[in-house]
C-alpha cells in the first residue's frame, strides 16, 4: 500500500482487525489511476453475528456509565484525529479520489469536529421533572441499543463520524457498513475510536454490498438503522427496517435549487455556484444541481463561471495544488457522461465541458448546461457529478415555484443583495438544509437533512440526539391508589 495508514484486516471487531478470507472479495481501486490498491472481503453470516453479539454483549455496561464519562473518550479520539489529520486524509484520498487540498480541511476534521461536539453534549443527557401536586413525574433519556450505520462512498470518514458519535453519545452501540467503493477509513475511525477507550464491540466496521445490509437492517436486535445513500436504496432500506418498526434516520440524494437574482453580488454566486456544482468533482448530495439565474445577470453570470472554470487544477490529487480530482468510479464517471449525452440529446446549450480528460483515472471535466428547461432529464433526475444545469426565470414568485417542483427535497440556496427577499425565499423553499449568500456549509452544530424524498430525522446538532436515543416516563404516586374496586 502507498500509505502508511493501512488497515490490517477488512473488518474491525470486538476492539480488533478481523478478517475472514472466505467472504467475496471487493477490490479497492483509486480513482486518479484506475490501479487496484488493496482487497477487502465481504463480510460472511459468521462475521455479521460476530459484530452483532459483540455490540449487543457491550452495550449496556457503556449505557450505564455517565454521559461524561463517554463524552470524554469521544473528545480524546477527536483529537487524536487532529493529530493524525495527514495520515488520514491521504487515506481518504486514495479511498475516494478526492484531491488532498479537500481532504486536509474538510474530511477527517469534520469527523473529528462531530466527536468533540458530540462528546460535548454527551454529559448532559437529562430528564426532566414534572410536579402534578403532590405526585410527581420524571423522564429518563435513554439509549436505543443497537444501532446500523450504513455509509455513502463520497465522504467514507465523515459519515462514519457523524453516524457514530451521536449514537455513541447516547449510550448506544454500532455497528457501521461503509459503502464497498470506499471501504478503507472506517476502518480507522474504529481503530481510533478504540485507542482513544472505547470498549470493544461498541463500533464494529464490517465491509459489504446491500447483500450484508439486508440482514443487519433485518435482524431483530437492531434497534436503529442509519443511512445515506440514494433515493433507491433508501426506500428498501425503510421499508425493510419498518418492517421490525426500527427507528430511521435517512438521508437520501436531491436535486437541489439554487437561486441567483440580478442583485446578487456576482462573484459570490459564481463562488457558490462552485461550491454547490464542482466540489468532491461534484459529489455531493446536498449540491444545487438546478442554478436559476434572473435573466438580466445570465450573461455575466455564464462568462465569468466559465473564466472561474478555466482556473480549475485538475490532476494528481496527491498534489496540493489540485483542487479538482476524479469521478469517485469507472461506473459512476459512465452514469455521468450518459446524463450528459441526454443532456445534448434534448436540447441543452454545452457551455463548456462535457467531455473524458484524457490520462489515467476517472476524469471528467468541469460541465455547464444552458438553456435548460424544468422537462428535461438532467434537470430533473440527480446526476451525482460535476454537471451543472444553468435555467432562466424571471420572477421570484416563478423562482419559487418552479424551484420546489421536485420530488427532492434536501437543501436549497439564494444569492441576493436583499436580505429581506433572502428570507422570504428560503422561507418558502421545500428543502431542510438550506442556504443564503452561500452553499453546502455543513457545521456540526447545525441539523442537517432533507424533506420529500430527501429523507427522515436530522443528522447532526442537538437534533440528532432525539434519533439516537429515546425518553422514558415515570409517573411516582405520592399517595394512596384509588382503584374502583
Amino acid at each position: 500500500m502507498p500509505y502508511p495508514t493501512q488497515p490490517t484486516a477488512s473488518h474491525f471487531i470486538n476492539g480488533a482487525y478481523v478478517e475472514d478470507t472466505a467472504g467475496v472479495e471487493i477490490p479497492v481501486i483509486y480513482p486518479a489511476t484506475g490501479a487496484q490498491i488493496a482487497v477487502v472481503h465481504e463480510a460472511t453470516p459468521a462475521i455479521i453475528e460476530h459484530a452483532i453479539t459483540s455490540a449487543k454483549a457491550a452495550q449496556k455496561a457503556w449505557a450505564a456509565i455517565s454521559g461524561t464519562e463517554r463524552g470524554r473518550i469521544l473528545r480524546r479520539a477527536a483529537d487524536m484525529i487532529r493529530e493524525r489529520n495527514y495520515d488520514l486524509s491521504v487515506l481518504e484520498t486514495y479511498d475516494t479520489g478526492k484531491p488532498m487540498s479537500e481532504t486536509l480541511y474538510v474530511d477527517a476534521t469534520s469527523g473529528a469536529d462531530a466527536l468533540e461536539y458530540f462528546g460535548g453534549l454527551a454529559g448532559s443527557l437529562t430528564g426532566e421533572h414534572i410536579q402534578l401536586g403532590e405526585d410527581w413525574v420524571y423522564t429518563r433519556r435513554e439509549a436505543l441499543g443497537l444501532c446500523v450505520g450504513i455509509g455513502a462512498w463520497n465522504y467514507p470518514t465523515q459519515i462514519a463520524c457523524w453516524k457514530g458519535a451521536p449514537a455513541l453519545a447516547c449510550g448506544n452501540a454500532m455497528i457501521f457498513k461503509p459503502s464497498e467503493t470506499t471501504p478503507l477509513c472506517a476502518l480507522k475511525v474504529a481503530e481510533i475510536l478504540h485507542e482513544a477507550g472505547l470498549p470493544a464491540g461498541l463500533y464494529n466496521v464490517i465491509q459489504g454490498t446491500g447483500a450484508v445490509g439486508a440482514p443487519l437492517v433485518t435482524d431483530p436486535r437492531v434497534d436503529k438503522v442509519s443511512l445515506t445513500g440514494s433515493v433507491p436504496t433508501g426506500r428498501k432500506v425503510y421499508a425493510a427496517a419498518a418492517e421490525g418498526i426500527k427507528h430511521v434516520t435517512m438521508e437520501l440524494g436531491g436535486k437541489s435549487p439554487l437561486i441567483i437574482f440580478d442583485d446578487a453580488n456576482l462573484e459570490d454566486a459564481v463562488g457558490g455556484a462552485i461550491l454547490a456544482n464542482f466540489y468532491s468533482s461534484g459529489q455531493v448530495c446536498s449540491n444545487g444541481t438546478r442554478v436559476f439565474v434572473q435573466k438580466g445577470i445570465k450573461d455575466a453570470f455564464l462568462k465569468r463561471l466559465q473564466d472561474r472554470l478555466n482556473e480549475a487544477k485538475i490532476g494528481n490529487p496527491m498534489d496540493e495544488a489540485t483542487n479538482f480530482g476524479p469521478m469517485v468510479s469507472e461506473r459512476q464517471l459512465s452514469i455521468v457522461q450518459s446524463y450528459i449525452v441526454r443532456g445534448e440529446a434534448e436540447g441543452a446549450r454545452l457551455v463548456c465541458g462535457g467531455k473524458r480528460i484524457e490520462r489515467d483515472g476517472y476524469f471528467l471535466e468541469p460541465t455547464v448546461f444552458a438553456d435548460v428547461t424544468d422537462d428535461m432529464t438532467i434537470a430533473r433526475e440527480e446526476i451525482f457529478g460535476p454537471v451543472m444545469a444553468v435555467l432562466d426565470f424571471d420572477t421570484e414568485e416563478e423562482a419559487i415555484t418552479r424551484a420546489n417542483e421536485t420530488e427532492f427535497g434536501l437543501s436549497a440556496g439564494v444569492f441576493t443583495s436583499d436580505l429581506t427577499r433572502g428570507h422570504r425565499v428560503i422561507a418558502q423553499m421545500e428543502a431542510g438544509s438550506c442556504f443564503i449568500n452561500s452553499y453546502n456549509d455543513a457545521p456540526v452544530e447545525a441539523p442537517f437533512g432533507g424533506s420529500k424524498n430527501s429523507g427522515v430525522g436530522r443528522e447532526n446538532s442537538k437534533a440528532a440526539i432525539e434519533h439516537y436515543s429515546q425518553m422514558k416516563s415515570v409517573y411516582v404516586r405520592m399517595g394512596a391508589v384509588d382503584a374502583p374496586f
